[in-house]
């Protein structure tokens, strides 16, 4: 039954994630990657909130299930191999890693405390 947890957070995060690269695409072009640097944040956020806050079900559901739908390391690096190899956008790239690396540790960081204090 676990394996339900875990399907029924990624039928909410698949198209969140989806929904989410569209609407950034649309408002900011799809030029740099928004919409997978929000949603890498974002789940970062929400997987330190929920390791901090909930039972091994909510790990499933919240944590592998949506979080795991709902980001994407496959995504962000074909993106970030596709601004290096583009010419006007090579350093966008490194800042692309550094960005998602940096914002993702300072977010799981800032769930897990949030968590704790809660």
């Amino acid at each position: 039954m676990n394996w339900l947890l875990v399907a029924a957070g990624a039928l909410v995060g698949a198209p969140l994630r989806y929904l989410t690269d569209r609407g950034l695409k649309a408002r900011y072009g799809a030029e740099l990657p928004w919409g997978t640097f929000a949603v890498n944040v974002a789940g970062s956020l929400l997987l330190g909130l929920v390791a901090g806050a909930c039972g091994s079900r909510g790990q499933l559901l919240l944590g592998t299930g949506l979080c795991g739908a709902l980001t994407t390391y496959s995504t962000f690096s074909w993106e970030t191999l596709r601004l290096a190899e583009a010419g006007p956008w090579r350093g966008a790239a490194l800042l692309n890693v550094l960005g998602t690396l940096v914002a993702g540790l300072a977010a799981v960081w800032a769930g897990a405390g949030l968590a704790q204090a809660l």
